[in-house]
């Protein structure tokens, strides 16, 4: 497909609310709404106070969208390359990247300013942490090294983090459990993903894994380190009193299924097997939020 031009991209119809919304990346931030949530009951030290979840929850969300918009501003120009991403409204030239800028910056800002006034100042700094880190380190790392995915998983598994801050009032056991949890499933995941979509990362010049190893032998050996790290580490919300015996034998049989996915890209590195490790660990997750809950 040829590219279009600059002055052809930057006069495309913007699709009002619709082009806002989608710069949220409305789908991840159900991930992050979904683990904040969690995190946020899993630590309540007493009754559930429905009104103070949400606005936790609320916080932490516009954090991440506005984390998400400006990343897209930043890698506008990359995302213009890839198959993928092209049709996002910044490469496509739907929305402009003063105005997408403008957005991301108050969507953080309200965020930070809900978790701070709302909950406390150790999930509002958490949150402003998630944002640093995501914009600042590992956003421009991406083009860099490899590496990148390992800093990216450190944002990624905060808003659990948050959420059960926002509640408990401090980090423990459990809190720190949960981000571990998250930041161990990111890299089989991310593995996927990276497999999946290697000609486009290498078009964009992205230094993923398969990209600068093609054969894919460090991306499955990473799915299957970090799978099996996994395993042990999704137990611990058992073992500290977070969660029972019931969510205990269901992270047993969530585990070792990822870990089998894992294992079989790794030996294969096929677009099929890494397919089925990235549903896999995309259905993983919330089965283990729900077996954690209804067992706390």
């Amino acid at each position: 497909m040829k590219a279009v031009p600059a002055n052809v991209v930057a006069s495309r119809p913007a699709n009002g609310f619709a082009d806002y919304w989608t710069l949220t990346k409305p789908r991840l931030n159900g991930l992050v709404v979904a683990s904040s949530a969690a995190g946020y009951y899993l630590g309540m030290p007493g009754p559930l106070d429905a009104w103070k979840m949400l606005q936790a929850v609320a916080g932490t969300a516009l954090v991440a969208a506005g984390a998400a918009v400006l990343n897209q501003v930043y890698e506008r120009d990359t995302d213009r390359l890839m198959r993928r991403t092209r049709e996002r409204p910044l490469p496509d030239g739907r929305v402009g990247p003063s105005d997408a800028t403008s957005f991301g910056l108050a969507l953080s800002f309200v965020g930070l300013a809900l978790l701070a006034t709302r909950t406390n100042l150790l999930a509002a700094t958490l949150a402003f942490a998630t944002l640093a880190i995501y914009l600042f380190v590992y956003t421009p790392m991406k083009r860099r090294t490899p590496i990148a995915t390992l800093v990216g998983a450190v944002p990624g598994a905060l808003p659990p983090l948050i959420g059960w801050t926002a509640s408990h009032g401090q980090i423990d056991a459990g809190g720190a459990a949960l981000f571990a949890i998250v930041f161990l499933w990111q890299i089989p995941h991310f593995m996927a993903i990276a497999w999946m979509y290697r000609d486009d990362y290498a078009t964009a010049g992205f230094p993923m894994l398969p990209v600068i190893e093609p054969n894919g032998r460090r991306a499955g050996r990473q799915a299957v380190v970090y799978s099996a790290a996994l395993l042990p580490a999704s137990l611990v919300p058992a073992l500290v009193g977070v969660s029972g015996a019931v969510y205990f034998a269901v992270a047993v049989v969530l585990g070792l299924g990822l870990l089998v996915l894992a294992a079989r890209f790794a030996a294969t590195r096929s677009d099929q097997s890494a397919r089925a490790l990235f549903f896999g660990s995309i259905t993983y997750l919330p089965l283990l939020w729900i077996a954690m809950i209804a067992n706390s």
